[in-house]
């Protein structure tokens, strides 16, 4: 005779579990990245923008082999993550890509990393106040910083005068932005919210519309499509083909001297890119181009220009960011000023409505008067007379 037997349900093992993702290029892995999975970077000063791609992709924990915070400047990536309640594990050291392969099944147990029932790396883990401990240090170091910052600006309007100043090497697209409205998506935070904002504004006035990188493919998601895209050199950060094609032009901004192998894998695609030669950034690049085809308004979607935005971006790509907004000055708006400072345009049937609420108005003031109800009284004679008319022709 057998008897049933109960089967134990497995005790829940402690910690994140997920599958590895591991890149120390930050920006290659983020396609990759599915929800719940242990992201796995090597990222020094975690910036906003990226901190938002690994939320937005809804990752189990983020492990870095470098320092969340260098102490260098307050970055904002960590409190970004934080505020998601996603854990984090930073300085766990080179040998985090050679230890734990991409694919891997892992598990972050407070700051150890284990791999079945062996411990593999130990970091620091980090939490929201030990982030805010770490980045009032850092506000320490700010003075620094502004010095570099000063320094970098100075020599990329050295090398870039002649783009600045007098937009030399700046590409002629076909897309005319004379005297017109410009919508520029850039790949940052809140892209897509702020899109969102400026959708009446796209409707009524029929902006040229450019995507940087990625922007375009967030254009294409909410039912616009890009008139140019202006993406990086680096493959890794460039839109869809669906959103090339879509585009009437594709802007390539290369470094200065690249070889012609940048663009010519677009032709893959049946594209012939321009190609803008510059040190400035792809966000930046879209803004000369828009500026040197005389836009008379340039709405930046996904961009900030704080201090803090400033110094929270990788390179020296703070000094092109920098200047640039100098040269465009009141000619660029931040999408979230666009709901504030446009209405929308009056649209017919509104005037009607007015125009209709008005009479009647009108004549319920004038109904109170005794001229009123004599024209009243008249007027209902009147009808009555020609209703009995009409019924005495038909019946």
């Amino acid at each position: 005779m057998k008897f049933a037997t109960r089967n134990r349900p497995t005790p829940a093992l402690p910690g994140v579990a997920g599958t590895v993702r591991a890149d120390r290029r930050t920006r290659r892995l983020l396609p990759r990245l599915r929800p719940g999975d242990l992201a796995l970077i090597d990222h020094v000063d975690l910036d906003r923008a990226t901190a938002q791609a690994l939320v937005d992709a809804e990752v189990g924990a983020v492990l870095n082999a470098s320092a969340m915070i260098s102490g260098r400047y307050p970055n904002l990536g960590p409190a970004v993550l934080a505020a998601a309640g996603i854990p984090m594990v930073d300085l766990l050291g080179p040998e985090l890509f050679v230890r734990v392969k991409d694919g891997a099944a892992a598990r972050l147990v407070d700051d150890a990393l284990v791999l079945g029932e062996e411990t593999v790396l130990t970091g620091r883990l980090l939490d929201a106040d030990a982030i805010a401990e770490q980045l009032d240090d850092a506000r320490q170091g700010l003075a620094h910083q502004l010095e570099s910052f000063t320094h970098n600006s100075s020599e990329f309007l050295r090398r870039e005068q002649d783009l600045l100043l007098h937009g030399q090497g700046v590409p002629l697209p076909s897309t005319s932005f004379t005297d017109r409205a410009v919508v520029v998506v850039a790949p940052g935070a809140d892209h897509e919210a702020e899109l969102r904002l400026v959708r009446r504004f796209v409707k009524e006035m029929r902006p040229v519309l450019v995507g940087i990188d990625s922007g375009a493919d967030v254009l294409l998601a909410q039912g616009m499509e890009p008139d140019v895209v202006v993406v990086s050199a680096a493959e890794e950060q460039r839109p869809s083909a669906k959103a090339l094609r879509a585009a009437t032009d594709v802007v390539v901004r290369v470094d200065r001297g690249a070889s012609s192998a940048v663009t010519e894998s677009f032709s893959k695609l049946g594209l012939r890119p321009l190609r803008f030669e510059s040190s400035a950034t792809a966000e930046d690049a879209a803004l000369i181009l828009a500026d040197a085809g005389h836009a008379s308004l340039i709405v930046g979607v996904g961009m900030h220009a704080t201090l803090t935005d400033f110094l929270d971006r990788q390179n020296a790509g703070i000094a092109s960011t920098y200047l640039t907004r100098l040269k465009l000055g009141p000619k660029l708006v931040d999408a979230t000023a666009v709901p504030t400072l446009y209405s929308g345009r009056v649209r017919p049937r509104d005037l009607f409505t007015v125009g209709l609420v008005g009479l009647l108005a009108l004549f319920a003031a004038i109904g109170t008067t005794p001229v009123g109800q004599e024209w009243a009284e008249a007027f209902a004679s009147s009808t009555g007379d020609l209703v009995d008319y009409l019924q005495g022709i038909f019946s």
